[in-house]
């Protein structure tokens, strides 16, 4: 598969690594941090795995379809997480992780 057939997913993992970068560092601005912890872990593994997932499929890997399912995986836990603080950031990542997940997993498919 070439990349070109992997742009819609390799755009919503970038769409999601930036909510995630975003979600990331406004967490710490939170009153509570503490309370925030588990959203903090996600939204830098869920960064990370976007980065790499498109990555992968930008360079055509053999692995891409693996590294999508796992992304997706990961996406759906940071979103979860995510949909639990009642903050905008927290609410938009949410929604970047569960379209980036939809993505990934008919990727993989």
């Amino acid at each position: 598969m070439s990349h070109e057939q992997y742009q819609n997913c390799i755009e919503e993992c970038l769409r999601c690594m930036v909510a995630c970068n975003h979600c990331y560092t406004s967490c710490f601005k939170e009153d509570n941090i503490e309370m925030m912890k588990d959203c903090i872990r996600l939204d830098r593994e869920c960064a990370d795995t976007c980065a790499f997932a498109a990555q992968a499929m930008a360079m055509n890997s053999s692995y891409a379809k693996q590294i999508c399912k796992i992304c997706a995986e990961i996406c759906e836990a940071c979103g979860q997480e995510c949909k639990k603080h009642s903050a905008k950031h927290c609410q938009q990542c949410a929604e970047a992780c569960f379209k980036c997940a939809e993505a990934c997993r008919s990727m993989a498919a």
